[in-house]
């Protein structure tokens, strides 16, 4: 039985991987900070058949300890200050969990057991202002975001550990990957969320920003499985994951609308408090690379992924409904 460490466990990607590997017999266990209120939400429902450690990426004594206790085989981190919009008012706390936190991680491996293997969760926003259409591992870096700076600090140190200390080291640039279970902050489970109150009388408006922007989007439940594939293989390499379709802001409210019978052009408001202070108009990734080496394909079409995120938030708003009568 092999034992897997998360970062991030209580997040939308932590609990769809830590879901994953209990399927494949893995005993999982995961890394929570201290609280005074527990945010298990999303890993409730098998939350009995993990192991909870309490560590924090901003304190390297305690990720020595929480992979000193766990032994793990392989460590996924996932855990960070990942909300682009927040990333511009704390741009030092994004640095500090989202760039240095990876080192913290990696150096907690360097000492306690070199022989682990690491997942680092990299990101589309690293390429920012894209050099290149569709981007791939080559593709030179631009970020436009503290959030994407620190990404790409992530990145590059991890490729660093790998090739001066020989770890078992990789990165995956995931592109947005949504579910329901992604955060309301977020513009696709915003749109869904919202418009799942506008039908059932909630709400009366969707507040946007930029409505052209193009996103790659994919289900994070299909972007897991790649996660973990990375780490079978013989060799650590990166690898982007992504769907190859690219989508605008405003296709995404069109189909939400669509899919409650609404005119979306009735309820969208463009407001500027929205937008960002450096756009990044356009990402879509090539996913052959996954695709040759990985044998990784995404299995739920971006119509599919939204339809099942507002029928998610329609569900649940009728439920506290009929629990509030």
């Amino acid at each position: 039985m092999k034992t897997a460490l998360i970062t991030g466990v209580t997040g939308q990607d932590g609990s769809y991987l830590a879901e994953l590997l209990l399927n494949k017999g893995y005993k999982v266990a995961g890394i929570v900070r201290r609280s005074s209120t527990e945010t298990f939400e999303r890993i409730q429902h098998f939350v009995d058949h993990i192991e909870l450690v309490q560590a924090d990426l901003l304190d390297q004594f305690s990720l020595i300890e929480a992979v000193r206790i766990t032994k793990p085989d392989e460590i996924y981190n996932l855990a960070a200050q990942s909300f682009v919009p927040t990333s511009w008012n704390q741009p030092v706390l994004t640095g500090e969990f989202t760039a240095l936190g990876v080192t913290r991680m990696l150096e907690a491996i360097r000492v306690v057991n070199p022989g682990i293997r690491f997942y680092q969760a990299s990101s589309s926003e690293m390429y920012g202002k894209v050099r290149q259409t569709p981007q791939t591992e080559d593709t030179p870096f631009y970020p436009r975001s503290p959030y994407g700076v620190a990404k790409a600090y992530g990145h590059y140190i991890t490729v660093n550990y790998r090739e001066s200390y020989n770890i078992f080291a990789v990165s995956g640039i995931l592109f947005n990957h949504e579910s329901p279970r992604r955060g309301l902050e977020f513009v696709t489970r915003k749109v869904t969320n919202t418009v799942a109150k506008i039908k059932l009388g909630l709400e009366k408006e969707l507040r946007m920003g930029n409505l052209d922007a193009k996103r790659d989007w994919g289900f994070a439940g299909d972007y897991v499985d790649a996660m973990w594939r990375m780490l079978q293989q013989d060799e650590a390499d990166d690898y982007v994951i992504s769907t190859g379709e690219t989508h605008t802001v405003q296709r995404l409210c069109e189909l939400a609308f669509e899919h409650v019978g609404l005119d979306w052009q009735k309820y969208v408001v463009q407001d500027p408090a929205f937008y960002r202070p450096a756009e990044v108009d356009i990402l879509v990734g090539s996913p052959a690379k996954a695709t040759e080496k990985l044998g990784w394909k995404p299995t739920v079409t971006f119509e599919g992924l939204v339809a099942m995120m507002v029928e998610a938030d329609m569900a649940r708003w009728a439920r506290n409904i009929r629990n509030a009568e």
